[in-house]
C-alpha cells in the first residue's frame, strides 16, 4: 500500500493526517490570472516544445537552485519532467537492468521502491538512524550497488536529515565504486528554526549525484511539473526517453512556472507557506507534549509530516484501528518498509489539515493512545 493511496473516508467529518498533501492556498487571484495570460501568449509555434523542457523555464531554475540550494547549474543540465515520479521512472529506465543492486533506506519511500523495483534491480536495504542514512553499511557490501536512493533533506519518512559527515562519506563512497547517487530533495523548501544542509548536488564535483525536485508541495501536485538534474553521461539518454515517454511536459503549465519563478512571485511564496506551515507543527507539537512518556512526536524541524514513535507496548496497527473508528486516519511506519518493521509509530501528515482538524484530529488520537495505555497498565496490575 502506497501512503498517498487510502481507503474512502468512513463519512465526511472524518479527518485524515493524509501523506505528501500540501495546503493548496494559491497565489492572489490576480497574480495567478495574470501569470496564466503571460503563459499563453509564449507557447511554441507549433504547440511542441523540446523534450527536455522550455529554456526560459530552465534558466530560471537553474538560478533557483543556485540561490535557494547552492547548486551551480546551467539550463542545459536540466531536464523539465512530469512530476518528480516520472523523473525517477526516467533515470531508472536509462540506468538499471536486471539484477543490478540498488541501495534504498529502510524504511523508505514506497513508490520510489517500486519504480526501481520495476527495472528487475535488486534493492539492498539501508538503516536509517537519526543522521539519515547509514552510510557505513555501504562499504560493508560484497558487492557496490549501482545506485543509492537517498532523501536526505527530510528522509521519509523517518523524518531525519543526513548529517555532513555522512553527506561527504556516501559521496566519497560514490566516487570511489563509480555509483549513482539519487538526491531526492523533497520537501526541502520547508524548514523550521534548523538551518540548510546543503544539498549533495551542491556538494558534488565529480558527477556521482542525479538530483530530483519538484514543485508539487510548493504549489499543488496537480501541476504535475519536476525536474532533474542529470550527470553529462545520462543527459542524451533520459531525453530520449522523456522524449518517447510523453514527449515534453504540460508547455503552459512550464511558462506560468517560469514566470512565478523569475518575477519573484515563487519565492514570497515559499516565505508564506513557511510560516502557515510552521504554525500547524507548533499546534501538533503542543497536542502531543502531555503524552511524551507514551509517544514522542519527531521530526518537526521540516516537511509537512512528523513521525509519532508509540511506546513498544502500544501496538501502532490497534491505535491506528481505535483511531479510525473515531473518525480519524493515520498511517502506521510499517507501509514504508521492505522488510520486517524495527519501529513501532503512527506517520501524521499535517500539511493539508486546517488548524481546527489538527487540534481536533490530534486531540482524539491523543485520547485513543491514552486510552490503550490504560487497558495495558489494568491488564499488568
Amino acid at each position: 500500500m502506497f501512503p498517498e493511496i487510502s481507503a474512502p473516508l468512513p463519512d465526511p467529518h472524518s479527518i485524515e493526517f493524509r501523506l505528501g498533501t500540501p495546503t493548496i492556498t494559491p497565489l492572489s487571484t490576480r497574480i495567478w490570472h495574470e501569470v496564466w495570460r503571460k503563459a499563453i501568449e509564449h507557447l511554441p509555434p507549433n504547440m511542441c516544445g523540446s523534450p527536455k523542457g522550455d529554456p526560459r523555464l530552465r534558466a530560471a531554475l537553474a538560478e533557483y537552485l543556485g540561490r535557494a540550494r547552492g547548486i551551480a547549474c546551467q539550463a542545459e543540465d536540466l531536464i523539465i519532467t512530469s512530476g518528480a515520479t516520472q523523473a525517477l521512472d526516467l533515470l531508472a529506465r536509462a540506468i538499471l537492468t536486471p539484477e543490478d543492486l540498488v541501495g534504498f533506506e529502510e524504511p523508505g519511500y514506497p513508490v520510489a521502491r517500486h519504480i526501481l523495483a520495476a527495472s528487475g534491480a535488486r534493492m539492498l536495504p539501508l538503516p536509517v538512524d537519526d543522521d539519515g542514512l547509514c552510510v557505513d553499511q555501504l562499504s560493508q557490501c560484497p558487492r557496490a550497488p549501482l545506485l543509492v536512493h537517498v532523501t536526505p533533506s527530510h528522509q521519509y519518512p523517518l523524518t531525519t536529515r543526513l548529517s555532513v559527515t555522512r553527506r561527504l562519506t556516501l559521496l566519497d563512497w560514490a566516487q570511489t565504486n563509480d555509483s549513482l547517487i539519487i538526491e531526492d530533495d523533497y520537501d526541502s523548501e520547508f524548514r523550521y528554526h534548523a538551518p540548510p544542509l546543503p544539498a549533495l548536488a551542491s556538494l558534488d564535483t565529480t558527477g556521482h549525484v542525479a538530483y530530483i525536485g519538484t514543485f508539487s508541495k510548493v504549489l499543488t501536485p496537480a501541476l504535475r511539473i519536476g525536474y532533474l538534474l542529470v550527470p553529462p553521461p545520462l543527459r542524451e539518454s533520459v531525453e530520449r526517453l522523456k522524449r518517447f515517454s510523453d514527449y515534453h511536459t504540460s508547455w503552459p503549465t512550464q511558462q506560468a512556472l517560469a514566470i512565478l519563478l523569475s518575477e519573484g512571485h515563487l519565492d514570497r511564496h515559499i516565505r508564506r507557506m513557511r510560516h502557515h506551515y510552521a504554525h500547524k507543527r507548533q499546534l501538533l507539537k503542543e497536542v502531543f507534549a502531555p503524552i511524551t512518556p507514551l509517544a514522542q512526536l519527531r521530526g518537526l524541524d521540516a516537511g509537512l509530516h512528523a513521525y509519532l514513535e508509540l511506546r513498544a507496548d502500544l501496538d501502532a496497527h490497534r491505535v491506528a484501528q481505535e483511531a479510525r473508528g473515531r473518525g480519524i486516519l493515520v498511517s502506521t511506519i510499517d507501509i514504508c518498509y521492505a522488510g520486517t518493521p524495527d519501529r513501532n509509530g503512527l506517520l501524521l501528515g499535517y500539511g493539508g489539515l486546517s488548524v481546527k482538524d489538527i487540534a481536533r484530529g490530534g486531540q482524539i488520537l491523543r485520547e485513543v493512545i491514552e486510552h490503550l495505555a490504560g487497558e495495558i497498565r489494568e491488564d499488568v496490575g
